[in-house]
């Protein structure tokens, strides 16, 4: 059971951190990318649909745990055309057969689900042979110094921001997951505290 401050508050710290500007230019890096029947881990508030390219995608399929973001998602903004479903359910339990989807949209997601290998798993058994999954992730940093203060911030972190984890590796745990990265770029994001701001994004394929 959730209690009053993840309902009626932290959508909405979600909603502003998850939409600032060094973060939607992140988004814009990898979402206009996603071709065919794309699924969106995580959909969120719907951050990433007015990123999407209605020409190359046939639909987008949406899952989130949380009800009040999906209701968030319902109503954002997307280009005209575009076919979205918003569904309830977890990145590690995706309710969908195997092979169906073409591309998979993983934005800001891997760090709060429970468990990324079955979240990264999943992705694998509902992608299609020739499928690409497109990632844009913040997780643990390159420089030692950065990462001790990850990991004394990180236990308050999770409680405020809906148990995102600012150590887990991105590229390793995608790669432990049994995909080849076909591209892959990092950074600080600018404008944004180091402990919190690495960020790699690329695409990625099964191996």
């Amino acid at each position: 059971m959730t209690g009053f401050y993840d309902r009626h508050i932290l959508p909405y710290v979600i909603g502003c951190a998850c939409g600032s500007k060094p973060i939607a230019k992140q988004r814009a890096k990898v979402v206009p990318l996603a071709t065919g029947r794309v699924l969106e881990l995580g959909i969120g508030g719907g951050l990433n649909l007015p990123f999407y390219n209605p020409k190359n995608v046939i639909s987008v399929q949406g899952v989130d745990p949380s009800a009040e973001l999906r209701a968030i998602a319902t109503e954002a903004p997307r280009p005209q055309g575009l076919l979205v479903e918003v569904r309830e359910g977890t990145a590690e339990a995706l309710p969908f057969g195997e092979h169906s989807f073409d591309s998979i949209v993983c934005t800001f997601t891997l760090c709060s689900v429970h468990t990324p290998a079955k979240a990264l798993a999943e992705a694998r058994r509902v992608l299609k042979p020739g499928g690409t999954l497109f990632f844009s992730e913040h997780g643990l940093a390159p420089d030692a110094g950065v990462q001790k203060w990850q990991h004394r911030v990180e236990p308050i972190w999770k409680r405020i921001a809906g148990g995102c984890h600012l150590t887990r590796p991105v590229s390793e745990t995608i790669k432990a997951a049994g995909f080849n990265l076909t591209k892959s770029e990092s950074m600080y994001l600018p404008g944004t505290p180091r402990f919190a701001g690495w960020s790699e994004w690329g695409t990625a394929t099964p191996a």
